[in-house]
């Protein structure tokens, strides 16, 4: 591949913009200063840097976003700043979209790609990829809240009961509840229809993915690809 093309694919301009940083002598491939648009690379594995900065190839891009409050998982946010706002501009470029939507107010593990097969995989119900919440609750609780939950609730403007495919007590107002459906403000609603509140909520895991510790809030990650979620 041409390292403009390289450029290019990852979102740093366009073609004649990503000629100009390399014939500028400002990119690096794999430690090595090229000023040659045209140089044949492999770039499978490996990475360059932009000024310095340094960017792995990836030709899909798959990342984990620990997502703050106060951030819309939207494209065109009405209320309040989108998570996009939060990405590098060739991440921006590149079209990368959030898998799903978390609520403004619902904080935690977030899920981006330019991967439009995957983000039907990782989102249609029939595929059953499970998410888990951390649900801080308004009032204490006890273990009947886990079995109506897991039993099913009634939800307004549903014909058939929702369940929860684990939930879990882990104090006596936090709960870690599991679903592998993404109906609108589905946690939220299930927990009101179980007899409680829902004060805080954070996403901790998305199929085999469980949001790292030290990903600090507004930051985010490269994943190695869909096999870090689906196995």
């Amino acid at each position: 591949m041409r390292l403009e093309q390289v450029l290019f694919s990852q979102g740093f301009g366009a073609r004649r913009e990503c000629r100009a940083l390399i014939a500028g002598g400002r990119v690096t491939f794999d430690g090595v200063p090229l000023d040659d648009p045209d140089a044949q690379v492999d770039p499978v594995g490996k990475s360059f840097a932009v000024d310095g900065c340094a960017w792995p190839y990836f030709e899909k891009a798959v990342i984990a976003m620990n997502k703050p409050a106060g951030y819309e998982c939207s494209t065109k946010p009405k209320f309040h700043p989108g998570v996009l706002t939060l990405l590098p501009p060739p991440l921006r470029v590149r079209n990368v979209q959030p898998v799903g939507r978390l609520d403004e107010d619902t904080t935690g593990l977030l899920i981006l790609t330019d991967d439009g097969p995957l983000q039907h995989r990782l989102i249609h119900p029939k595929r059953h990829v499970k998410k888990v919440y951390r649900v801080t609750l308004k009032h204490a609780a006890d273990e009947g809240i886990c079995a109506r939950l897991l039993a099913g609730v009634m939800l307004a403007d549903e014909n058939e009961l929702v369940a929860a495919d684990g939930a879990e007590l882990t104090g006596e107002t936090e709960l870690m509840l599991t679903i592998s459906t993404g109906k609108y403000h589905q946690v939220k609603r299930m927990v009101a229809a179980a007899g409680n509140r829902v004060e805080r909520l954070q996403r901790v895991a998305f199929g085999r993915f469980s949001l790292p510790a030290d990903l600090p809030e507004g930051k985010w990650m490269w994943l190695s690809g869909p096999s870090e979620i689906l196995g």
